[in-house]
């Protein structure tokens, strides 16, 4: 008998905690996710179809990887940047000096993958139009042509407002920086071979396409991409399923390089230089 009491005490208490994690687990969430489409419209910094500069030639990349420093919803286009819903704001660090985004503490991720989970009772009820999302980092491949041979390589992009960066790789290639970078900086390394070079984009020259730059700016050198929902997004506070937004990126010739031999082919050996590497517009969805 002795041993029963034990054993219904320990269920009893044990009760409780089943009950805790599945409130947890049923809670509404909010989840972003990105996606990338070369197929999208190529916009400009003010959100209107835009064609690669004569002289230039670009590619659609093949992405790996992305991460984004700030995310915010906005009512309307009159709302001004960081008056809006912020959602998401990154680390960031005084190692380098100046305020810069913390590298080692940025999260990356692939097409699909969740980028942020937070349990929509955190978000402010209200009705949403627009959605901001400042990107800092972009990891693809390219092709890049070589003495007549095409090769494939692996492009890091860093294109936040600045960031703090430690180290990182691109395969075997390590790359040791331990200081602030501007906006434009990347990284190369050609697939499987020893082969690495790394390089600066003129300051200003990122693309970020904001639709609604005369009622709402965004300061120069960030990279606030901004988007507006097809419907807006409403938020009651009385959800009980999640909120799912895909954040569709247009990588429609996004990388775009001055050409030297012009072919359309990018050869670094030649002198050709990288002058753009912004994305090229947002369409943000969402599914209830």
């Amino acid at each position: 008998m002795k041993k029963i009491g034990v054993l219904i005490i320990l269920i009893i208490s044990v009760i409780p905690f089943f009950s805790c994690e599945n409130d947890v687990a049923s809670e509404p969430m909010l989840i972003i996710k990105f996606q990338f489409d070369p197929n999208q419209v190529r916009l400009n910094n003010l959100g209107q179809p835009s064609s690669v500069l004569a002289g230039n030639a670009a590619q659609s990349p093949i992405f790996n990887t992305i991460s984004a420093h700030y995310v915010e919803m906005a009512p309307n286009a009159n709302t001004q940047l960081g008056q809006g819903t912020i959602l998401y704001h990154a680390p960031e660090t005084t190692l380098g000096g100046a305020n810069a985004i913390d590298f080692a503490q940025s999260k990356i991720v692939g097409e699909g993958a969740t980028f942020l989970k937070i349990p929509l009772k955190e978000v402010l009820a209200g009705s949403y139009e627009w959605l901001r999302v400042s990107l800092s980092y972009q990891n693809y491949q390219i092709s890049v042509r070589n003495q007549g041979v095409d090769y494939t390589g692996t492009l890091a992009s860093f294109v936040g407002f600045k960031t703090y960066i430690n180290s990182f790789n691109i395969g075997n290639n390590i790359f040791e920086i331990n200081a602030n970078r501007a906006q434009g900086y990347w990284a190369f390394g050609l697939n499987g071979q020893p082969y690495s070079s790394s390089g600066q984009a003129a300051a200003g020259a990122t693309t970020v396409p904001n639709p609604i730059a005369s009622t709402s700016p965004i300061p120069a050198g960030s990279c606030v991409v901004t988007g507006k929902f097809a419907n807006n997004l409403v938020i009651t506070g009385t959800e009980t399923n999640d909120v799912t937004i895909t954040l569709s990126l247009s990588i429609n010739n996004s990388f775009e390089w001055h050409e030297v031999n012009a072919d359309g082919k990018y050869e670094p050996a030649a002198g050709e230089n990288v002058v753009d590497m912004g994305l090229r517009g947002l369409i943000p969805s969402y599914v209830k």
